[in-house]
Order: C-alpha cells, then sequence, then structure tokens
C-alpha cells in the first residue's frame, strides 16, 4: 500500500503550488527538493531578475530625466548592494512558500530523487543516506537547465548562466549575450543600465522569436537607441580565450560576412533543456518528444500510469506561471476534478523597456491556419498617460477573428505585464472583442489604448484614425 497519495519532486512554481492545491484537497502530500524551495525563478530566475530591472530601471529614469536641476548622470547603483538586497528578498519568498507548506502539511524533503519504478523514489539526502518512498501518483516538476554550446560551455567566470551572471562579485566591461529572447533580453537591459558594454548575437532573423514580428521589431529599434548592440542572423561557430575574457567568431547568416566579437563575460542566453535525470534507472520507460521533452497527455499524464509531469520538463513556453496551473490542473485530475488546460491562453510578458507581453495568436500564425482577422491598433502617442510618462514609443494590437472574437494581443507598453490579464480573460470566456471597447477605462491610464485598439478594429477608435 503507497505511504502518500502523491509524491511531487521539484519544489519550483509548478511544484510548490501543486503541494499547497493538492493539500487542499485532501491529499497525503510528499515534495522533494533538492536545492531550494521556490526553484530556478525564486531563487535564481524570475525574481532576482525583475528585482534588479526594478531597480536599474529607476536610476535609467532618473538619468534621463531633463525635469531635475541638477541630472543624474553620477548616480550609480551599488552591485554589492544590490547583491544584499537580491539574496533578501529572496529569502523574505522562501520563507514564505516555506510557511504556507507547512501550515498546509505538506511533507517536504530535501534531497536527490530518482524514480526506481514507476510509482517509487529514492531519495539521497544531504548526509549521504538513502530513502525509499512510494506513492498512488507521482508528478514530476523537476524544471529545466541553460542550454550551450559545444565549444562554449558554462565555467562560471567568463561563460556563464543567467543564473552565474546574478552572483558575480564584479561587474565586466563589456558582456557578450548570446540569444535574444526573454532572459537574453532582460540581462542585457540590466546590464547595460549599470554601465557595462551589452551586445546581443541572435541566431534568428528577430529578437524574441515566435513573437509578433511588428511588435519586436518596434521594440529592436527602441532597444538599439537605449544603447544595447543588438545583431539578428549571427551563427557563432567558435570560441577562443584571452587574458582579455573570450572571443567569439561566426558569421552573419544575411551578409554571408565573418565577425568577431570579444568581450570580458559571455552570457549563454539560447535556450533551456529538460531535466530528466529524475527519471533514473526507468527513463527507457518514458516516452519524449522529439525536442527531448517528456511527452504528456492534456491531463499531464505520462505515459507510465501514475507518473505526470508540468512545467518546464514538458516543454513548450517555459513560463513560470505556466507551470503553476498545469500543477493545478495536474492535482484536481487526480483528485478526481476534471480540468482542462489551454496554452494558447496562457500570456507571456518580457521585462524589457517597454515591456512586451501577449496572449493567443500572432498575425503569422493566423495565417498558416487559415483564420480570418482583423487588426485593432492604438499608439501608445495617442494615450495621455504614457504621453505624461514620456514612455509612448510603444504600440497595442489586438487580432479579432470574422466572429469578432478576440484572437490574439499583443501589447508593448510600460507595465504590459500588468495590463495583460484583461486580454486573456476575453479570450478564455469568449467575450467579443467589441465589449472590451465599451468597457469604460480609468482615463488617464495606460488601459485606456486596449480599449483605443478595441474600438479602432470596429472603426470607431476616438483618438487615433480609423484606417
Amino acid at each position: 500500500m503507497a505511504e502518500r497519495d502523491l509524491i511531487i519532486i521539484g519544489a519550483g512554481p509548478g511544484g510548490y503550488v501543486a503541494a499547497i492545491r493538492a493539500a487542499q484537497l485532501g491529499l497525503k502530500v510528499l515534495l522533494i527538493e533538492r536545492e531550494e524551495l521556490g526553484g530556478v525563478c525564486m531563487n535564481w530566475g524570475c525574481i532576482p531578475t525583475k528585482f534588479l530591472l526594478h531597480q536599474t530601471s529607476l536610476v535609467s529614469q532618473i538619468r534621463r530625466n531633463s525635469y531635475l536641476t541638477n541630472p543624474g548622470q553620477e548616480i550609480h547603483l551599488d552591485w554589492a548592494k544590490l547583491q544584499q538586497g537580491r539574496r533578501k528578498i529572496i529569502r523574505q519568498l522562501v520563507k514564505g512558500v516555506e510557511f504556507l507548506l507547512n501550515r498546509h502539511k505538506v511533507e517536504v524533503i530535501k534531497g536527490e530523487a530518482h524514480l526506481t519504478s514507476a510509482l517509487q523514489v529514492k531519495v539521497r539526502l544531504a548526509d549521504g543516506t538513502e530513502k525509499i518512498f512510494t506513492a498512488g501518483n507521482i508528478l514530476l516538476a523537476t524544471g529545466s537547465r541553460p542550454a550551450y554550446l559545444p565549444f562554449l560551455q558554462p565555467d562560471g567566470q567568463r561563460v556563464l548562466t543567467s543564473r552565474q551572471l546574478l552572483a558575480i562579485e564584479h561587474l565586466p566591461g563589456k558582456l557578450i549575450v548570446i540569444g535574444a529572447g526573454a532572459i537574453g533580453l532582460e540581462m542585457a537591459t540590466v546590464f547595460h543600465r549599470l554601465g557595462v558594454e551589452v551586445t546581443v548575437l541572435e541566431l534568428l532573423p528577430s529578437i524574441l522569436p515566435g513573437a509578433e514580428e511588428s511588435l519586436t521589431r518596434r521594440l529592436e529599434r527602441i532597444l538599439k537607441r537605449q544603447g544595447l548592440k543588438i545583431y539578428t542572423e549571427m551563427r557563432v561557430e567558435k570560441a577562443e580565450f584571452s587574458s582579455q575574457g573570450v572571443i567569439l567568431e561566426g558569421y552573419c547568416a544575411r551578409t554571408d560576412q565573418s565577425f568577431q566579437e570579444e568581450g570580458e563575460m559571455v552570457l549563454l542566453a539560447i535556450g533551456r533543456r529538460p531535466n530528466l535525470d529524475v527519471l533514473g534507472e526507468v527513463q527507457s520507460k518514458f516516452r519524449l518528444t522529439t525536442s527531448g521533452f517528456l511527452e504528456v497527455d492534456e491531463g499531464f499524464r505520462t505515459n507510465v500510469p501514475g507518473v505526470l509531469a508540468i512545467g518546464d520538463v514538458i516543454g513548450g513556453r517555459l513560463l513560470a506561471h505556466k507551470a503553476s496551473h498545469q500543477g493545478i490542473v495536474a492535482v484536481e485530475n487526480i483528485a478526481g476534478h476534471p480540468q482542462q488546460f489551454d496554452e494558447e491562453i496562457v500570456p507571456l510578458a518580457v521585462f524589457t523597456e517597454p515591456e512586451l507581453a501577449a496572449v493567443g495568436l500572432t498575425e503569422k500564425e493566423l495565417i498558416e491556419r487559415k483564420i480570418n482577422y482583423s487588426v485593432g491598433q492604438f499608439p501608445l502617442r495617442a494615450n495621455g498617460r504614457a504621453v505624461t510618462m514620456e514612455e509612448s514609443e510603444g504600440m497595442i494590437k489586438i487580432l479579432i477573428d470574422q466572429e469578432g472574437y478576440l484572437r490574439g494581443a499583443h501589447l508593448l507598453a510600460p507595465h504590459a505585464s500588468e495590463m495583460i490579464p484583461e486580454l486573456v480573460l476575453a479570450i478564455k470566456e469568449k467575450i467579443p472583442a467589441v465589449k472590451i471597447g465599451e468597457l469604460v477605462h480609468i482615463h488617464p491610464t495606460l488601459a485606456e489604448a486596449i480599449m483605443e485598439a478595441a474600438l479602432n478594429a470596429e472603426g470607431k477608435a476616438i483618438h487615433t484614425l480609423n484606417e
């Protein structure tokens, strides 16, 4: 007989949220984590990165403020104090998770876990001893780790992962970022604001591959004006190490010209790979996708009975909030409350300046699916709140099908991540886009731009021409 109803391996945003919800549903839960509660997101990813983005944004705004009597060009952040602040915030949030797990009577064990059979887990504890646990169900929430190039692997000194870069003792003079996805651009933004010379190299034709291209092109222009050096279609083929740092060599696929770029440090931000070590000696029993992630069905069940998986380890867009909601759906299903998860309505955000947030389909995807659509747009230069903030370079773009329903929404705006839920709800509940335009929005707010974009799709926008 199983000792527990559910064993969850991995206490990141997918695992710990699933554990709390499972306990609320009356399940006896064991949560196993090899490092820190909160996982990569809370300890080395989302949270510390957003702390640094916020702090550096404050200084950036002061430096740009032309209305100050004494311009703030000489204001600098103390890197050592930032590190102290980063650790303080992480400790506070981790303690909060620990408190919630304890109050919900979730059993937590620190150790390295491996499956020894379908429903049996062996855990190596910190003191080297091993314990065996069994359960009626096992949920894998083991996350992912950074990918690297065969000739360029992290050493923690000159070639770094984002986790390693956050903890460096001294800022480099120049940083090369390989990869212009969310991690690459956010880290590039942080270190550029800190006074580091930053060059971003992206293999594909545009930054943020997969996002709405009209907005990523606009964002790329904005970031370049801010001082970031961004080069797309750059294939890195060779790396040499010198006393000064790292020399990267390769060629531009667009021009077929070779290039050489030297920096003190290189950040690898070229994607992530699933943590599959947990499968242990039964790995051959599990089916994987063509991309190497665990294959699951719509209920997050693997092909091995009783074993489920969520989050980064199953692929798709690797987002903390997606993992959390997948965890909730998975344990609801285990507890006999059937739930479904629709990945198409999971929003995403990139915390650059301005932010880019999106939900649903892009224009390219609508065309590929042969869905007829119309576009509603509104430029932030016509939004009173954006103008007062002197942040008016963005755009709101919504995509509407022939029946009048929202199929995609793409925001390039300050605080876009805070604005997108209104549009997520509209897609999820199939609220006609015209209803968004009819909803009274507070003036002056950035969210008024969403209302105007919806009105624009109907030819009724007030503060822009309806072309």
